[in-house]
């Protein structure tokens, strides 16, 4: 983790904000403003894009892609402005939590996925290229999204050790760890060799 130097009262405020920006549930929004009902009564009541995809709208499942990677990368400029580099990671970790456990949904929300990538990509591009690139080259040879994600997630912290960023390193384990905790029913599905493929219904 990078060394302390912002402010205690800036760090506060910027947790606050990246959590509230986080914890926005886009896919919720986008389904529910295009009366395609309400995402938790459907397929799996994840509020990602995958979920909505399951709708048969693609315009509104990308759009929830690009809003919910868009508000973890968001977090982490507005905090790296704001303040230094411990703001930025800060930011990311805080802007996960807000789309994992949002107060408006009863700390009930998404697997994290598209925030993570996000929050990567405005962190160092590089490593959020290569989390991206991981999880479509999976995904094109599987169909299974929760997998795809998971190969993602874990293959970014080799890409983390191979860049030499030990600062990134210690974020990169926590996401990781929150990450495949949330994931962990799609992962016994994926033991049993019944995880929905991408595009399925349910």
């Amino acid at each position: 983790m990078p060394m302390m130097e912002t402010s205690p009262a800036i760090l506060a405020l910027v947790a606050v904000a990246a959590y509230l920006l986080g914890s926005v549930p886009f896919g919720i929004v986008i389904t529910r403003v295009l009366g395609l009902g309400d995402l938790r009564q459907i397929g799996s009541g994840n509020i990602g894009a995958t979920n909505v995809l399951r709708t048969g709208h693609k315009g509104a499942a990308l759009a929830t892609l690009l809003l919910d990677a868009g508000k973890g990368g968001v977090a982490v400029a507005l905090a790296r402005m704001v303040g230094g580099a411990d703001a930025a990671v800060l930011a990311a970790l805080a802007s996960l939590l807000g789309h994992l456990f949002p107060v408006w949904l009863g700390f009930a929300g998404g697997k994290g996925v598209a925030t993570y990538l996000g929050t990567l990509l405005v962190l160092d591009w590089r490593l959020g290229l290569a989390a991206c690139a991981t999880w479509a080259v999976t995904a094109a040879a599987t169909r299974i999204s929760s997998l795809s994600a998971l190969v993602a997630v874990a293959l970014t912290n080799l890409w983390v050790w191979l860049l030499g960023d030990s600062a990134m390193l210690g974020l990169s384990v926590v996401l990781s760890v929150l990450i495949y905790w949330k994931h962990w029913p799609n992962l016994q599905r994926i033991v049993r060799g019944s995880e929905p493929r991408i595009g399925a219904k349910t």
